[in-house]
């Protein structure tokens, strides 16, 4: 199943506070970035991060899926409702965030 635009609207809705948020359309899904890093992305309707230390410490009771086939497992966002606690998560992840590939 396809994510919706108006899903994706609303997560960049909630993300307004952040500087240098930006997306890309894949395959019927959205990847994430924040100032150039892959934070996340939406699958299936739902906000998934990166499963790292720095999620896991600020949302401990996260459940772990597949957004795809084939792919890593990630962090449900759960809170998707409360923009200060996504700006606290994207914050509190950037560091640990791997650096863009160069192409």
């Amino acid at each position: 199943m396809a994510s919706s635009r108006s899903y994706l609207d609303f997560i960049l809705e909630q993300l307004r506070d952040l500087d240098d948020i930006s997306y890309k359309p894949m395959m019927g899904e959205f990847i994430i970035y924040y100032r150039g890093k892959i934070v996340g992305g939406i699958y299936d309707d739902r906000f998934l991060v990166k499963d790292i230390k720095s999620a896991r410490r600020i949302m401990p009771e996260a459940e772990l899926t597949l957004p795809y086939e084939g792919a890593k497992k990630m962090l449900v966002v759960d809170n998707v409702d409360n923009p200060e606690f996504l700006k606290e998560l994207f914050n509190a992840t950037y560091d640990e965030l791997p650096k863009p590939k160069k192409r």
